[in-house]
């Protein structure tokens, strides 16, 4: 179907939510009640820090994104909430404005640095996202704020110490690393490259520890190699196997590096999403959870609607009814299905988050 925006109802929308985003916090926090949220990652966490970079690889800042709960895009990459939106609902927070919004010098309740198609690593889509080396930066620069802007040392090591860090990052690596001509990608083995993607994501949690950073959650990397837009690479219509092999040996050594850093770092808590069992479950067996459809995304175009390409083109095909879908484009996925995992993200069992869910981890 032909789609048609309206534009200058979703830039007024948008004006009016920087408004309301931008009202001075300090006047309602206090660090005995509050927790803060710091958001590092990639398009699964972005809530529109691309919409502010000039040659940003990716952006969902067009009509039909954010459809259903903010009624004009926002720059997430869904048609409505992500993961840590509802995070922050449940620790009473306001929805947290990326870090690159104008105006935005409040970080008391946290901030989004995510940004859509960073990785891990500087050279995954370099010049065209914020990695997640710039992302550290950023918080160094935040926390320096936050020092200046609290009344005393013992408020602000009690805000960064109770305060949550959420990642999402990798997927890129992998993808990137299949797909591009690179020799740089090329040159190592896939058990080297998630080395080198595991060694930086480490580095940056050790970066946060130094800087007082004791509370984390993570979530692994989805099925992204069964994903609308994997399949519609594929001309079979498979699984990219190459993608969910890099995937699995990432999330593995993941488990693995944080068992260790727990060991190490006097105070280090963490909790682990699986997405890739959880998103997997929902792909195999839609019903079961509330979808009709699990392969095929809502907005794109393609096989599978597989093209990134929802909203961007005069016409591209787009459901009528998002909550039947499980991916709302050809990578990301609608807000239902956001809602539900963030809930296991919150407060689910230890088969699916672990070692502990994200709500017992904010108790201890």
């Amino acid at each position: 179907m032909a789609i048609t925006s309206s534009s200058h109802i979703y830039f007024l929308a948008f004006c009016l939510s920087l408004l309301i985003s931008t009202h001075s916090q300090t006047d309602l926090w206090s660090p005995e009640n509050s927790v803060a949220l710091f958001i590092f990652g990639d398009s699964l966490f972005d809530a529109g820090n691309n919409n502010y970079l000039k040659n940003a690889s990716l952006r969902a800042d067009v009509w039909p994104y954010g459809e259903t709960f903010f009624k004009y895009p926002t720059g997430r990459f869904s048609d409505g909430r992500l993961i840590p939106d509802f995070i922050a609902e449940w620790l009473k927070l306001p929805l947290l404005p990326p870090y690159l919004q104008p105006g935005n010098h409040d970080y008391v309740y946290g901030v989004n640095f995510a940004s859509a198609g960073a990785g891990a690593l500087v050279e995954t889509r370099h010049g065209t996202v914020i990695d997640l080396n710039t992302q550290l930066s950023y918080f160094k620069d935040v926390n320096e704020k936050l020092r200046q802007q609290l009344s005393d040392a013992e408020t602000y090591n009690k805000l960064i110490s109770k305060a949550l860090h959420l990642f999402s990052v990798g997927g890129n690596d992998y993808v990137v690393y299949v797909t591009s001509n690179s020799t740089v990608f090329k040159s190592f083995s896939k058990e080297e490259y998630v080395g080198i993607v595991i060694g930086n994501l480490t580095s940056v949690i050790k970066e946060i520890y130094k800087n007082g950073g004791r509370r984390f959650g993570f979530v692994n990397i989805g099925p992204y190699g069964c994903a609308p837009f994997t399949r519609a690479l594929n001309t079979s219509g498979g699984c990219l196997e190459e993608v969910t092999a890099l995937i699995k040996l990432h999330n593995r050594a993941l488990s693995k590096v944080l068992e260790d850093l727990q060991e190490e770092l006097k105070g280090f808590e963490y909790s682990v999403l699986d997405f890739y069992t959880s998103l997997s479950k929902r792909m195999n067996k839609p019903s079961q959870y509330g979808f009709k459809v699990g392969k095929v995304a809502c907005c794109g175009s393609g096989p599978f609607r597989g093209i990134l390409d929802c909203g961007v083109k005069h016409e591209y095909e787009l459901c009528n009814d998002p909550t039947e879908y499980l991916f709302f484009d050809s990578a990301h996925l609608t807000e239902k299905a956001y809602n539900q995992l963030a809930k296991l993200f919150w407060s689910g069992s230890p088969d699916v988050t672990w070692p502990y869910n994200l709500k017992t981890l904010l108790k201890a």
